[in-house]
């Protein structure tokens, strides 16, 4: 019988999610391109960095630290009090394509973790007018 490996492992694990994260928001705050994005977040990213590490870490397979720690995502609540819409989606998911390509993500492993976190930033989107669903 042979373990199913987890996304989690595939990536290389939690020091190699670590680095991930640590770009993405590297990346967010350096970046022009990546504002729109950025400007929702408080200005110290420390907490930011940390839940996306810990959501990560158990939505892709590994040890469910965010629901061990804060408990159920709930993510289009908790992303309710900030206005997304889709230029808002499309830096997320740039920055985030851009951290993987960085990190050196296998193009494959890559390819799928961006179609995934696709639909998640799809349904964060909360802009009147802008919302999952509309054109």
């Amino acid at each position: 019988m042979s373990k199913q490996v987890t996304p989690y492992e595939l990536l290389g694990g939690e020091q190699a999610l670590f680095r991930l994260v640590e770009r993405f928001y590297a990346l967010m705050d350096s970046e022009p391109e990546f504002y729109a994005v950025r400007k929702l977040h408080p200005e110290d990213l420390a907490g930011s960095r940390d839940k996306l590490f810990m959501f990560l870490s158990g939505w892709l397979g590994g040890p469910p630290l965010y629901v061990e720690k804060i408990g159920h995502p709930m993510l289009r609540a908790r992303h309710l009090p900030f206005a997304i819409g889709r230029s808002e989606r499309d830096a997320w998911l740039a920055c985030m394509r851009r951290a993987l390509e960085e990190s050196a993500v296998e193009e494959e492993l890559r390819e799928w973790l961006t179609q995934q976190l696709f639909g998640t930033a799809d349904w964060m989107r909360n802009k009147p007018g802008d919302m999952p669903g509309q054109a």
